[in-house]
């Protein structure tokens, strides 16, 4: 009775899902595996940079606590002279360790073009002693390395518009082949139940037989991880991911908290030089436990996108994103109009706050970095041990029964 049982056909459920799993695997698999490995080589992008940027990170100005911060209007002059870029200067991170250096950058969109090397013109980053406004290195971050990775990740390094779409789609039927491989893995019974959760290779020779364990047991560890990378990652393709997330985790909340209202009020006339340094004290002095913030420097660019007020978004740790505060102020006073701390947050928005830093591993620092590098190669593997299962079977022999 037991021998006819194996010998039973697979329910209709299994049959299709093996159909969609080969058939969208053989589809789409060699994108996946391009997302999955570059997926795997930003991880470390923040630990190689301030490896190989330390020099710079940190300024070494001598006796810093006799010395006063140059004042910003007077660095960003200082540090343009020095850059001799045609474009203006977009704006500064203002780390709130003194020992650091401020970082100047030069960013512009043009949105008419259709890929990415023509869709940003400029894309630099100026590390400089905000004692002396002495520039210490530049770097080209649109062609560094981590970039162009993030943007093969990102949109195949094709315009973002419609670029993020052609990785979106692949990445839900990703999440189909996921669920599939998932009911393929299901065991049927006790003895498959042992086989499937690790790797038996003790007397096994058959390279195939490891190809396969490789593909169902890796893939099965790496399942739920896969999962949840590959739908924060959707968040950046489709509006409609982002707005489901903050509906679900603010239970049921649909509009999210908009502050375009706050604006600036006071006359142009109270714009000053120093307007902006009233600015950074006040945020200097209200989060002085911070990692730091960015301060827009208010010139035209070529997208000159709107923004309704004047937001300065404070970054609370080093490692990661989630935790931020965002300030609206007055542009031409300097006053503090409105902030928005994450005590004030619901938990939706934390969610969505905290989405980058869940899919890139930084949300608990370096352990959960190691679990989505090792994931994502996984996800890499997963494409390429599938197609050796599927190339193995095209050329199966008669088996004779042992």
């Amino acid at each position: 009775m037991k021998k006819h049982h194996h010998k039973k056909k697979p329910g209709f459920f299994k049959k299709w899902s093996s159909k969609l799993h080969l058939w969208f695997g053989l589809g789409i698999g060699f994108l996946i595996f391009i997302i999955s490995i570059t997926g795997a080589l930003y991880v470390f992008k923040d630990e190689v940079e301030n490896y190989t940027r330390k020099d710079v990170i940190y300024h070494h100005e001598q006796n810093i606590e006799q010395k006063q911060v140059l004042p910003i209007r007077v660095m960003e002059k200082a540090v343009a002279e020095q850059v001799k870029e045609k474009y203006p200067i977009h704006w500064v991170n203002i780390p709130m360790d003194k020992k650091m250096s401020y970082m100047f950058f030069w960013y512009e969109h043009n949105t008419d073009a259709w890929n990415y090397f023509d869709e940003f013109p400029i894309y630099k980053q100026a590390y400089v002693n905000p004692y002396t406004g002495k520039v210490l290195r530049v770097y080209d971050e649109k062609n560094g390395f981590f970039n162009i990775v993030k943007m093969i990740h990102w949109s195949y390094l094709l315009k973002q518009d419609w670029g993020t779409y052609v990785v979106g789609i692949p990445v839900i039927i990703f999440i189909i082949m996921l669920i599939t491989g998932i009911v393929l893995w299901w065991p049927k019974n006790k003895a498959a139940r042992k086989q499937r959760f690790s790797f038996k290779w003790k007397n096994i020779k058959s390279w195939k037989r490891k190809n396969y364990d490789l593909h169902n047991v890796l893939g099965f560890y790496a399942s739920i991880f896969a999962l949840i990378f590959s739908i924060t990652g959707l968040f950046y393709a489709f509006f409609v991911v982002q707005a489901m997330i903050y509906v679900v985790f603010s239970g049921g909340e649909t509009v999210y908290p908009d502050f375009s209202h706050i604006k600036t009020k006071a006359p142009i006339e109270m714009r000053t030089e120093t307007t902006l340094d009233k600015i950074i004290n006040t945020v200097k002095e209200k989060y002085p436990e911070s990692y730091g913030f960015a301060i827009d420097l208010g010139h035209e660019h070529m997208d000159d996108h709107e923004h309704p007020n004047f937001e300065v978004y404070v970054k609370h740790l080093s490692y990661s994103y989630h935790k931020s505060s965002s300030l609206i102020f007055d542009e031409n006073s300097g006053e503090l109009l409105h902030t928005h701390d994450p005590k004030d947050k619901n938990f939706g928005e934390k969610v969505v706050s905290a989405n980058y830093d869940i899919h890139v591993g930084a949300i608990l620092g370096l352990p959960t970095k190691i679990i989505a590098f090792i994931v994502s190669l996984i996800c890499a593997s997963l494409p390429v041990t599938g197609f050796m299962i599927w190339w193995g079977r095209r050329k199966k022999k008669p088996v004779k029964t042992a």
